[in-house]
């Protein structure tokens, strides 16, 4: 029902001509004061007063929807204070072993922690707590004209959905076990699909998605259901086979989100577990679309990260997604490494080039940024383009396209703008250990 009120509420709204970025995560702090000045607000509603003026469905949704509890706080703050010295230096030293630059001890260190697992179980809902606003930090830096419209999908803490539900003492055969999967991927994907409405009655121009399902993942998932159900553990062979029939179902529902908003360019990370997404799936950014982009990460412009997915078919470009420094909630600032990272650098080009000409389609921007990359050998077997993103390029094509056609323009740019100069260097190709260990993107299930 509220999607169907949606598109009519939204006749009252105002209109503008910047850009709107969805960023559909676990909670922004709009409060944040890089963010507060570029804050989405819904101006038919009037806050607080526990009235729907707008008619969509969503009581006072000020600055978007927290669609993982059903209100409108998108984003809890009762975690401020997770942030601790022990967690800054971790992603200090993260940053410093992919880079080579890491002492001994400083390596020692975080392979205690990664044993610890009062450690790990804070710095995981911390990572999730300031995740949203880290990736809108990104998204909207130096995007003069561009909008943060905050959608919470992902709880803080996260709970794996129908365990509690399970009857351990029915039995049934395996295909119907199968089938169970893709019902819980069908499950998932409706709130993917409501969510699609929301980002297109609010005319999103661009939505990051900085989260997923990857193979990992969808392993310890469906070892979990199986053991449950069963009393045993699949082997390795079978526990392979129902994560690929769930990420399969889970990429082919989720394509709901996009597909209910054409108008909505969709900015995907391509996930943090090293693996190939042409042979292992990953949802959502396995879903191929002409409004969907998806983003491997790199060390700077110098190599693709080690936790970084890839592939050659599902996976469109590279960007900067090693060390980033972005906010955090509370007015602070980290550096952080991840797809999660690269994603919103992307969609921070896909905003402005959308301000340099309004009247682009997805497909066109996204033509555009694929279509001005900066070619690097190394990631010539690793992204469908080859290449790295190049923001100064883009956004000159962007212009252009005002006066001439998109390819002409991306063609003129390419002319006109040089490659972005590399930086630093690496003392050897970066590897993945434990000392680099880096979080997977949110999900929706905890496992």
């Amino acid at each position: 029902m509220k999607r169907l009120a949606l598109g009519f509420g939204l006749l009252f709204s105002a209109t503008t001509l910047a850009s709107t970025v969805a960023i559909i995560d676990s909670g922004t702090d709009m409060k944040h004061k890089d963010i507060a000045p570029k804050a989405w607000i819904n101006s038919v509603e009037i806050p607080n007063n526990n009235r729907d003026e707008d008619r969509n469905g969503y009581q006072d949704d000020i600055y978007g929807w927290n669609f993982a509890e059903s209100n409108n706080q998108v984003i809890d703050y009762k975690y401020l204070g997770t942030l601790n010295e022990d967690i800054r230096r971790f992603f200090v030293i993260q940053e410093k072993s992919m880079r080579g630059t890491a002492t001994e001890e400083e390596v020692l260190w975080v392979r205690k922690m990664v044993q610890d697992e009062a450690f790990i179980k804070r710095i995981s809902i911390y990572g999730n707590f300031m995740h949203g606003t880290h990736v809108a930090g990104i998204a909207v830096k130096k995007a003069d004209d561009a909008k943060v419209l905050a959608v919470k999908l992902i709880p803080t803490e996260v709970k794996l959905p129908g365990q509690d539900k399970i009857n351990k003492k029915d039995s049934f055969p395996l295909k119907m076990f199968k089938k169970g999967l893709e019902l819980l991927a069908k499950q998932q994907a409706t709130m993917m699909e409501e969510i699609g409405y929301y980002v297109d009655g609010h005319k999103a121009d661009v939505a990051n998605g900085s989260f997923g399902t990857g193979y990992p993942q969808a392993m310890q998932i469906t070892a979990m259901l199986y053991k449950t159900l069963f009393r045993k553990d699949p082997t390795p062979e079978l526990n392979h086979d129902l994560s690929i029939v769930f990420l399969e179902a889970a990429v082919r529902e989720n394509a709901r989100l996009v597909e209910v908003a054409p108008n909505t360019l969709f900015v995907f990370a391509a996930g943090n577990d090293g693996l190939n997404n042409d042979k292992f799936p990953t949802s959502p950014t396995n879903i191929k679309g002409d409004n969907v982009i998806s983003v491997a990460a790199t060390m700077g412009r110098l190599a693709i990260a080690p936790f970084s997915n890839y592939g050659k078919e599902m996976v469109d470009v590279a960007a900067p997604g090693v060390g980033i420094l972005s906010t955090a909630p509370g007015d602070e600032y980290v550096k952080v490494s991840g797809t999660s990272q690269a994603a919103p650098f992307v969609a921070n080009i896909a905003a402005r080039v959308k301000d340099a000409n309004p009247s682009l389609s997805p497909g066109d921007i996204k033509k555009i940024i694929m279509g001005t990359v900066d070619y690097k050998n190394y990631l010539t077997d690793k992204v469908l383009t080859g290449g790295l993103v190049n923001t100064g390029r883009a956004v000159q094509a962007g212009i252009l396209s005002n006066t001439r056609g998109v390819t002409e323009a991306i063609e003129t740019s390419r002319v006109n703008v040089a490659d972005v100069a590399v930086e630093g260097s690496l003392k050897s190709l970066p590897m993945m250990g434990q000392e680099s260990f880096v979080l997977p993107l949110p999900s929706m299930f905890k496992f």
